[in-house]
C-alpha cells in the first residue's frame, strides 16, 4: 500500500509497459519515427495512448476532437479504438509533421476516420460550433499551445456531450507548475488548473502519467 503515487524508475517503468502495452505494428513504427525526430518531446507516452484508447472504448465513442495532432501518435491510437463508423475531428497547423502522421493512418488503414484541419484550432472548432454542432461529440484531447488551453477547454465543453470527456495533456508541465514562474506556458497552466478544480460544470481527476493528464468529465 502507498498514500502516494509511486515513482517509477526506468526497471518499474519497462515493467509497466510489458505488462500494459497492446500496441500495433504502425503504432510501434510511428513510436520510433518520431523519436529519432528533432521535436520527438512532444510525442505523448505510449501507456498514455493505451488509456485513452480504453477510454474512448469505455465511453463508446463515435466523434472525437483532438487539438494538436503533431505526427500522430495519439490520433492513431483513438482512431484504432472507435468503431468503423467513428470520426475524429484533428486540429492542427502544421501540414510537414501531420503528414508523418498522414502516412501512418494510411498504413494503419484507419485514414478515412481522420478529418485532418490544417489551421487555427480555434476557426475549426468555432466553425463546429455554428454548424450546430454542440453536443455532438464523445470525447476531446488538448495537447498543442499551452497558452491556447483555456480557450480549446471552453469550446470542447459546448461540442461535447452530457457525459463527455475531455482529457488534458502536460498539466504537470515537467514539475514547473507546483513552482513559481513568469513563463506564458507554465503560467497559463497553473491557470488552468486552478480553474478546473474548481469548476462545477465538470467532475476532474488528474492523473501523473506521461507529463500529467486530467480527465475532465463534462456533468
Amino acid at each position: 500500500m502507498s498514500r502516494h503515487t509511486l515513482t517509477l524508475d526506468d526497471r518499474l517503468y519497462e515493467y509497466l509497459l510489458a505488462h500494459t502495452l497492446r500496441e500495433t505494428a504502425a503504432q510501434i513504427a510511428l513510436r520510433e519515427e518520431t523519436a529519432q525526430h528533432r521535436h520527438g518531446g512532444m510525442q505523448i507516452s505510449p501507456e498514455q495512448g493505451q488509456l485513452m484508447s480504453l477510454l474512448v472504448k469505455l465511453l463508446g465513442a463515435r466523434r472525437t476532437i483532438e487539438i494538436g495532432v503533431f505526427t500522430g501518435y495519439s490520433s492513431l491510437a483513438v482512431a484504432l479504438a472507435l468503431p468503423a463508423d467513428g470520426r475524429i475531428l484533428a486540429c492542427d497547423i502544421s501540414d510537414e509533421y501531420t503528414r508523418i502522421a498522414r502516412r501512418f493512418w494510411e498504413s494503419a488503414g484507419v485514414a478515412h476516420k481522420i478529418d485532418l484541419r490544417i489551421g487555427p484550432a480555434l476557426a475549426t472548432l468555432d466553425a463546429a460550433i455554428a454548424a450546430g454542432e454542440a453536443g455532438a461529440y464523445d470525447f476531446a484531447f488538448i495537447d498543442a499551445d499551452k497558452t491556447g488551453y483555456d480557450a480549446y477547454y471552453e469550446r470542447c465543453l459546448v461540442l461535447l456531450r452530457s457525459n463527455g470527456l475531455i482529457a488534458i495533456d502536460n498539466v504537470l508541465w515537467g514539475g514547473d507548475v507546483a513552482r513559481k514562474s513568469r513563463d506564458a506556458d507554465t503560467l497559463a497552466l497553473q491557470a488552468l488548473n486552478a480553474k478546473l478544480v474548481r469548476d462545477e460544470r465538470i467532475d476532474i481527476a488528474m492523473l501523473p502519467i506521461g507529463d500529467g493528464l486530467t480527465l475532465a468529465r463534462k456533468r
